[in-house]
């Protein structure tokens, strides 16, 4: 991957140790009697450092507790589908299973019943067990994590609930397993936004962490840009052509219910200041276009730019103390940063002339945006400190609209490289790049949720 001179330097500098606490939650009923170890109990894997080795772990085929076909392939799928999430988080060496000494379908799944030797010989690090019981439409999952070089019981925990529960339960555990490795609390519980052709149309479309999942939101037959979550993941903001014009639509996500800011001229690129019910978007009423503070329902509380040129894309720190955006003020669209307490304005970029759609990582230390050179558009990183940048993509394509996991451990993003614009997703640091989905038509403007979709 192409990187800037001091690459290395440089992300060391601007992606710092962070240790996110958060508390581990359950689904349905107990843990398990075995106890479990809190996270400030075990020793964290420093997952900040770009070079970090992943994480060797294995999952074999679990013990179905009913003997049932129905048990044993919602068994098999258990598997998979923690597998799958856990090889998503982009921590993880998911090992073969071909490969294993012993097989815990065919024994117990305590650490009395568990060879610890046999696994280390394979090459794992950690081990993830259970068992999978299926009655009539219930389900009944008991899960556990072992660390094999200690060789002790992390986590133990028992789930039920109705059979179409299975995928919720499954990244329930999956959240405290990466709690408890790295005190980060992962992507499992978020949702993504982004815009789709599929109907011939330009609307939103939303999915799972993963792309799983997507369903159709908007329905405007028009042009639909720039969705954007409220903190609380009750409201979608966006602007859409629905009336002709650019107007900024603010929609509650269950009821469908919300409102139309429709003043004249542009109502675009919506951002919701974190942790309240407001949002900053670009207004052209005044004849230019210029960043306003406005409330959850579409009033304006007050103006936060003030420049003759275009000024567009705000983007919120996580403490919402300062906003970045862009601004064409110095003759090129470059990236700034607005300090709501003092009103400065600082200029973030000055590598490239063309750098856009600034996205504030939510550890708050780094801005993810897209600059263009020699007509190439690529994904940037850049400390708030103006640190960097950091080129996180390269090779065919335009590579646009990054956005952040709600951990701040991942990127979305939108790129041409194999033709059509689709969503991708990369660690952090630009490793790990690979297609989320592909649905009929183009996809872009990705927009990654907050914590808490299923909670």
């Amino acid at each position: 991957m192409k990187q800037i001179k001091n690459t290395n330097c440089v992300m060391k500098h601007i992606l710092k140790t962070v240790y996110v606490k958060a508390a581990c939650f359950m689904f349905m009923l107990l843990s398990l009697s075995n106890p479990v170890l809190s996270a400030a109990q075990y020793d964290y894997i420093d997952i900040t450092n770009p070079f970090f080795r992943k994480i060797p772990i294995a999952v074999p085929q679990f013990k179905a507790l009913t003997l049932d076909e129905q048990a044993r392939e919602v068994t098999r799928s258990t598997v998979d589908n923690i597998s799958e999430a856990l090889e998503f988080a982009g921590y993880f060496k998911i090992l073969d299973r071909s490969k294993f000494l012993y097989d815990p379908e065919k024994s117990g799944i305590s650490t009395s019943d568990i060879n610890f030797k046999n696994w280390r010989a394979v090459g794992a690090d950690f081990l993830v067990t259970g068992g999978v019981q299926v009655k009539e439409n219930i389900l009944e999952m008991e899960l556990r994590l072992f660390d094999t070089v200690k060789e002790q019981t992390l986590i133990g925990k028992r789930y039920k609930g109705m059979l179409k529960d299975q995928r919720r339960m499954i990244l329930r555990f999956c959240s405290e397993l990466i709690f408890q490795l790295t005190g980060n609390r992962g992507v499992y519980d978020s949702r993504i936004a982004l815009i789709s052709t599929t109907t011939g149309h330009k609307e939103i479309f939303m999915a799972d962490f993963d792309g799983k999942n997507p369903t159709q939101f908007t329905r405007h037959n028009s042009i639909t840009l720039s969705p954007a979550w409220s903190s609380d993941l009750k409201w979608i903001a966006y602007t859409s052509y629905a009336q002709g014009k650019p107007d900024l639509y603010i929609k509650n996500i269950k009821e469908q219910r919300g409102v139309r800011v429709a003043q004249k001229g542009l109502n675009i690129t919506p951002a919701w200041m974190p942790g309240q019910f407001s949002l900053a978007a670009t207004l052209s009423f005044s004849g230019d276009q210029e960043i306003y503070l406005l409330t959850g329902t579409g009033k304006i509380i007050k103006r936060l730019t003030y420049n003759t040129d275009i000024d567009i894309s705000p983007s919120w720190s996580p403490d919402g103390k300062k906003m970045a955006f862009v601004s064409k003020r110095e003759g090129t669209p470059q990236i700034h940063i607005l300090d709501m307490g003092s009103n400065s304005v600082e200029r973030l970029t000055f590598h490239g002339k063309y750098n856009t759609q600034p996205a504030w990582s939510p550890k708050g230390n780094v801005i993810a945006y897209s600059g263009m050179e020699n007509g190439v558009s690529n994904i940037y990183l850049m400390g708030v400190d103006g640190k960097g940048p950091v080129q996180l993509t390269d090779g065919t394509g335009y590579n646009e609209s990054p956005t952040w996991s709600p951990d701040g451990s991942l990127i979305a993003f939108s790129s041409t490289r194999e033709g059509p614009s689709r969503i991708y997703v990369m660690t952090a640091f630009g490793t790990d790049q690979r297609r989320l989905l592909t649905l009929p038509g183009e996809q872009t403007n990705p927009s990654w949720s907050p914590h808490g979709y299923n909670d």
